[in-house]
């Protein structure tokens, strides 16, 4: 491996990151991939024009910096595997957001980094407010779609609905999430079934009561006795 021969004399371009991605994401990152492409998408947003900012599982695949960066001896994955678990990783961390568009017969996935505007912009697509054409539009042309306007062709667009994770219920319900807060979210999610979980916060915005401290109460409230009829399993862990 050629030794990194220094960086250019002058002026050198840069990419900004966020200080919390130093003090609350770093840290916990344990994955070499996962890493590479959470700072890659910030090197590749910060080129990027117009809003939302946003990469799709196409352009990603497509990258050839990025299929470089995860290069690794020993590591029989292909590329496409090695990337895929790396961007899964990022978005159950919390990092990353994502919003799936069926394009035709085709499923395509745009990453997002878990910020407001994001968050809004998704909601947006879910709630039929935004167009996915949106989304269309920053990727660029598709390779054989027909934009004619006799209407043969044409795009057949659908936003497939995900359910969002425990962080994301966090932010939308309560606000920004702490480190602290965020290991007691993942035991959580670990800990109790999906529908306790959306229930107990959304039961906790009808009370207006939007604190994670109250939330947890209700979920160890249905753990001692039951929620519904439903009992919690046996060894603190639900029965699944």
């Amino acid at each position: 491996m050629p030794a990194f021969p220094g960086f250019p004399p002058g002026a050198n371009p840069y990419t900004p990151l966020p200080d919390a991605f130093f003090t609350a994401v770093a840290p916990e990152i344990e994955d070499v991939n996962e890493l590479k492409v959470t700072l890659h998408l910030f090197w590749l947003f910060y080129q990027k024009t117009g809003a939302p900012r946003c990469a799709s599982d196409r352009e990603l695949l497509a990258d050839p910096l990025l299929r470089r960066a995860l290069r690794r001896r020993g590591d029989p994955r292909p590329f496409e595997e090695r990337l895929r678990a790396a961007l899964e990783s990022a978005r159950a961390r919390g990092v990353l957001l994502r919003a799936r568009v069926r394009v035709d017969d085709e499923i395509v996935t745009w990453y997002f980094f878990n910020t407001e505007r994001s968050r809004e912009a998704i909601a947006g697509l879910l709630q039929g407010t935004t167009s996915p054409e949106t989304l269309l539009d920053l990727e660029g042309p598709i390779a054989g779609a027909d934009a004619s306007d006799d209407g043969q062709g044409a795009r057949r667009l659908a936003v497939e609905v995900e359910r969002p994770n425990i962080f994301t219920l966090y932010e939308q319900n309560i606000g920004l999430l702490a480190p602290l807060v965020a290991e007691e979210l993942r035991d959580a999610g670990e800990r109790y079934p999906w529908d306790w979980i959306e229930a107990a916060f959304r039961e906790a915005a009808q009370q207006n009561k939007r604190k994670w401290s109250y939330i947890r109460a209700i979920l160890k409230r249905w753990e001692t006795d039951g929620k519904g009829g439903e009992p919690y399993g046996t060894h603190g862990r639900y029965s699944r």
